[in-house]
């Protein structure tokens, strides 16, 4: 296990260097985008219109934002990950199109995000469950919002922060993922248990 500490934008060398285990601390630009902002994305790039933002380099959050508004700026209350496996269907055209080097979310994913991660030089990596309120402390400044008439959480949230982390990589770009492993060794026990019964 190594830990590195990136400033956006990262570069797809040094995403390539990262193994599973390793723990990575981001300052700069974070993202956030779940289930909508995936799905309007896509077909907006399918169909050659631009997105408002850029995912190149930067990282995209898996993160539906508790967030509170005052006069005319944003500020974050909590910011914990949602469950990633809701954008395993598109995820990989998601990274394909916009090339973002860090995926945060919790849970982990299947076997189209890594090989999209081994591909485009992408890792994804899990933020602690539960610290919602730690991930906030790290956003210095909301600095803008997008979409946001898919609703606070669908939104895109442009976040600036610092010391992002820790975020642990799960699934790397040697197509090593910590949640196969996982799922291959909870398969094999559960089969002898119920070999046994």
């Amino acid at each position: 296990m190594t830990e590195y500490h990136f400033k956006t934008p990262i570069k797809e060398e040094d995403i390539r260097k990262l193994h599973v285990e390793d723990v990575i601390y981001v300052s700069g630009t974070v993202i956030t985008a779940r289930d909508q902002a995936h799905r309007r994305a896509v077909q907006f790039h399918e169909e050659g219109k631009e997105i408002p933002v850029t995912f190149t380099g930067n990282v995209l959050y898996h993160c539906g934002p508790i967030v509170m508004k005052q006069d005319d700026s944003w500020s974050v209350v909590s910011a914990g990950p949602t469950t990633s496996t809701r954008m395993e269907y598109i995820e990989h055209k998601f990274i394909e199109y916009f090339r973002p080097r860090v995926i945060v979310g919790k849970g982990g994913m299947k076997e189209k995000t890594l090989e999209a991660l081994s591909k485009y030089g992408a890792v994804y990596t899990i933020f602690p469950g539960g610290l919602g309120a730690l991930a906030a402390k790290s956003i210095k400044r909301v600095v803008g919002v997008e979409w946001i008439d898919l609703g606070t959480p669908e939104a895109l949230w442009i976040l600036e922060v610092e010391e992002f982390g820790p975020l642990i990589v799960t699934m790397d770009t040697h197509r090593e993922s910590i949640h196969k492993v996982i799922e291959k060794t909870t398969s094999e026990n559960l089969n002898r248990i119920l070999s046994k019964l």
